[in-house]
């Protein structure tokens, strides 16, 4: 399987963490991004129940023509385990919308490094599930 580990895109400031919504430059990034992935033909986009991430993925699953599924495993403190439990058999190529920290420690459990994962920044990782 290959694996689309993404950090949403650029969010606001706010007080209640859950509820920040991508700024207008998260969502042109996030656009931008879906735009680019929707060439690879991705099977699944998966995300975070935060508001940011699900912004993100959702742009990501309208450019692939699919629908944008959210699972509680995926939030702030997900571990390489919640993504292989959450990816297992959603198909050859699936996106997986999380958070900062836990993208760079997903990405060096599953890989041994960390590619860096900036607002909107994505890691395309071989996964055996």
């Amino acid at each position: 399987m290959l694996l689309y580990l993404i950090r949403h895109a650029e969010a606001a400031p706010g007080e209640q963490d859950e509820l920040r919504a991508l700024t207008t430059a998260g969502r042109e990034a996030a656009r931008a991004l879906g735009e680019e992935l929707a060439a690879d033909r991705l099977d699944a986009v998966l995300s975070s129940p935060l508001l940011r991430a699900r912004e993100t993925a959702q742009a990501i699953a309208k450019a692939s023509g699919l629908a944008l599924e959210t699972d509680e495993r995926l939030a702030p403190g997900a571990t390489a385990d919640d993504v292989r439990s959450t990816v297992a058999g959603r198909g050859e190529r699936v996106a997986v919308v999380a958070h900062q920290p836990d993208c760079s420690q997903i990405a060096t459990a599953l890989s041994g490094s960390d590619p860096g994962f900036p607002p909107g920044g994505v890691a395309r990782l071989d996964l055996r599930v």
